[in-house]
Order: C-alpha cells, then structure tokens, then sequence
C-alpha cells in the first residue's frame, strides 16, 4: 500500500516536471525534488533527461555539492567523462574529504583505462572513507583490469578484512586466485576465518565456493550446509549449493535448493533459468520452457531467458516457435555467437537456407575458433552440390583451427566428392596423422561400398608405414 503511494507521489512529481519543462509552467522543486527527478530518469536510463533536470536543479541550487556530483554522474553515463572530472574538481575544492567524490573519480579514470589515476584516487580516499571494503573493492578491479591479479587479491583481501559478507570482493578474489593457480591454497585462507570464528557463515559460505571451482563438490555441499545451519535463511548458500548439485546431475536435489532460495527470497529471472536449465538436464522441456518464461515475465530483458525458451522448443522440435525466442534472445545481445549458431542451427531446419548462412556468418565473425560453425555451415554448401564453396568455407575455417583433425577429414570429403583426388589424399595424410581413429567419420560421407573399400585400402596402407 505504500509502495504504490509512493509510486503514485513519484509520478505526480515527474509529470509536473515535465509540464514545468514542456509548457513553461510555473513550478518550485525542492532540492530533494530534484534529486528524485534525476534519480527517476537515470534509473531508466535517459541520461539526456537527467542532465536536462540536473541543470535546471543547478540555476536554482548553483552551491549544492550533491547535485554537482550527481550532474557528474549523468555526465559519465553519457560517457562525457572530461566534463564530469571538471565538475569533481570542483565538488572535491568544497569538500575534500567527501569519499563519494573520490570513487566517483576513480570510476571514470576507470572508464578512460586511465587504471593508475584510478588507483591514486581510490587509495587517497581511505583515510576518510566509511566504507573503505567498497574502496578496496575498486582498486582490486583497477588492478585487475590492469591484469596485476597479485595486487588485485591483496586488494580484494582488503576489502573482505573490512566486510566478509562482501560478495563481490569474495568472487572477484576466486576468480583471481583461480587465474593465478592459487585457488587450492586458498582453502586455508578461509579455514583462517573458520578457526576464529566457527560461526561465520560467510567463511563457509566462501570456502563453498572454492570447493566447488576445484571440482570437489560433496566438500562444497558440506561447506554449503554448514552455512545454512548457522543462518537457515541463507539464500545464496541456497543457491550455490543448487548449482553444486546441478553440476553433480543431483537434479532433484538441485530443484529443492533453488526453490529454498526462492522461498527466502522471492522469486527472480536468475534463479528461474536455473531451474529451468535443470528441467532440460531433466528432459522435462515443458516445464523447463514454463521456468524459462516465468523469467522473461519478471525480466524481459533477460536474454538467457528467452535462449533457454527457445532451446527446450529446439528439443521438442518446434523448429518455428524455437526461432521466434532465438531471434528475442539475440536482439537483446545481437554479438553472441551462441545466439547467431542457433538461429542459424534452426533456420537450416526450417528450410530457410540464406538466412541460416547469413547467420552462420554472423557467428563465424564472433568465434572463428568455433569448428561447428565451420563444419555447419560449409555442409549447406555441400548438399546444394556447391562443392567449390563448402571447401573455401573448410580452408577459411582451417586458419583458426590448424591441428583439428575434423577440418581436415571434413575437406577430405568434400575433396573427393569434387573430383579433386590428389588434393583430397594430401589432406587425408594430415588427417590421419592429426588423429587416425576419426577416419571412420568420411565412410558417412561415402555410403558405397566401392569408395569406402578405396579409402580403407588407402588407410589401412598409412596405418602399416607408420605402425
């Protein structure tokens, strides 16, 4: 009931906002007024509106820091970042102490790659800084943008000494350590927080989550467990420990885990696809589709979602209906390779051939080092007797797969069909010296008996040479 109030207040003040500016009406707005103003349209992401508000609040509020840091904000949203410093300088002359400042600074250097300025700020703001964790946490990502993962661990190191329920910190710090190859010798380092505090559900919680990074995964349910019976309402030991028992094929323990987190607290799009997912592990795609869309209803932005929805479809062969949530999915991240190969995978299925190579395209510019696109989509060409392209396809895709032996087979194939035997046997010789037991994939290409007995002559002879 108050929520909707307060909705009802915010958006009484944003239409007489917008009749102040439309109509010339005359309207007084508190300075708070105006900060709801701004916040309301950078939550929604028109920045060009905020700045338009944050100016105006300016003419009438000309010796407010707050709104000279906030207008500095909207500023980097639009990726003006000069302008933005200006304005921080000139908050920072008024109050030089104000952390606020300080890490708003060091994000835009950020922004720039300008990661050592960034570091200077963020470190020049600690000895007044309230929450020095989130300062910590700002340098640790500098460093780690600068690829220095050793000083970017201490940082990270810094910020949970200062607060261990900092989440992001703690998975920023394992995947560092995992880069580094020190995440083995960091189980001690939270056993450290263990023996001197048994009940620190977040070090548990933590040491869960290398366990599972390193493969041991009943030592991460264990640690999971042990969270959860010091906090039963721990929702992300919940979560985590779904994911664990995922990737053990536990299926039905995974579902009860994800649904505890819900249970906790609320449903959400992430949580959702995670059960989804497990329902398509399971087979069960209907109810992996209704997952999949209970998401893309709490979120329609959320293009995994819509991903996921489509490949439960893919599964049941609604080849059309699929398409429909593929093409959602790759509007909402049109450079995912992913999303471009299952159009392409589909719309070859329908029968749509041009714009399955179109979106074979699409991908191979993504991820050349991805051989299904490659092999996918030179076999369109094959099987509408475009031989000449489907080998050109095979060679382009060879420069960014050198030693995989399935190109080389592939090119074997597609050789022999064009009548090019000599070039065909040259690449058959690196195939098999790639890797001789794929041979058998050219016998699919090859039904007759006659070619197959010819090209088993030919094998079996290289086999004897280098035996």
């Amino acid at each position: 009931m108050a929520e909707n109030f307060k909705r009802k207040e915010e958006n009484e003040l944003i239409k007489r906002f917008e009749d102040h500016i439309k109509n010339k009406a005359s309207y007084f707005f508190e300075l708070d007024s105006f900060e709801q103003i701004i916040g309301f349209y950078i939550e929604r992401g028109q920045y060009k509106k905020a700045l338009n508000a944050a100016n105006l609040a300016a003419e009438q509020y000309p010796f407010s820091i707050e709104l000279l840091v906030t207008k500095a904000q909207v500023l980097s949203n639009l990726e003006e970042y000069e302008e933005a410093l200006e304005l921080l300088q000139k908050a920072e002359s008024f109050q030089p102490n104000d952390s606020e400042i300080h890490l708003l600074k060091g994000s835009i250097f950020s922004l720039q790659g300008n990661y050592v300025s960034a570091i200077d700020t963020y470190v020049e703001s600690l000895p007044f800084a309230e929450e020095k964790d989130e300062v910590y946490y700002s340098i640790g990502l500098a460093y780690q943008s600068m690829e220095d993962y050793e000083k970017a661990i201490d940082a990270y190191k810094s910020a949970i000494a200062e607060n261990i329920f900092h989440d992001g910190a703690l998975y920023e710090l394992a995947y560092c350590l995992d880069i580094t190859g020190e995440l083995e010798s960091s189980i001690s380092y939270y056993n450290q927080f263990i023996d001197a505090d048994p009940y620190s559900q977040a070090a548990w919680y933590n040491l869960g989550i290398v366990y599972n990074k390193l493969g041991r995964y009943e030592e991460a349910i264990k640690a999971y467990d042990y969270a959860i019976v010091i906090e039963d309402n721990f929702s992300s030991a919940y979560f985590n420990m779904g994911n664990t028992y995922a990737q053990m094929e536990r299926y039905p323990e995974a579902l009860d885990a994800y649904k505890k987190t819900i249970d906790i607290e609320g449903p959400s799009p992430e949580v959702y696809c995670q059960i989804a997912t497990v329902y398509e592990k399971m087979q069960q795609y209907d109810l992996g589709l209704k997952y999949f869309q209970k998401a893309t209803k709490l979120d329609s932005l959320y293009d995994e979602a819509w991903f996921g929805a489509g490949k439960c479809l893919n599964m049941q062969q609604k080849w059309y209906q699929s398409l429909h949530f593929y093409n959602k999915a790759l509007k909402l991240d049109h450079e995912n390779p992913d999303y471009w190969k299952a159009v392409a995978e589909t719309e070859y299925k329908i029968g749509n051939i041009v714009s399955s190579i179109d979106a074979y395209e699409e991908a191979s510019m993504l991820t050349p080092e991805d051989k299904e696109i490659w092999l996918d989509w030179s076999y369109i060409y094959y099987e509408q007797g475009e031989y000449e392209k489907a080998i050109d396809l095979i060679i382009s895709g060879l420069a960014d797969n050198p030693d995989d032996a399935d190109f080389f087979y592939r090119l074997t194939a597609y050789l022999i069909t064009a009548g090019k035997y000599k070039e065909a046997f040259n690449y058959l010789e690196n195939a098999l010296i790639l890797d001789f037991d794929k041979h058998e994939v050219l016998f699919e290409f090859f039904p007759q008996l006659e070619t197959q007995k010819a090209l088993y002559k030919i094998i079996d002879q290289f086999r004897k040479e280098n035996s």
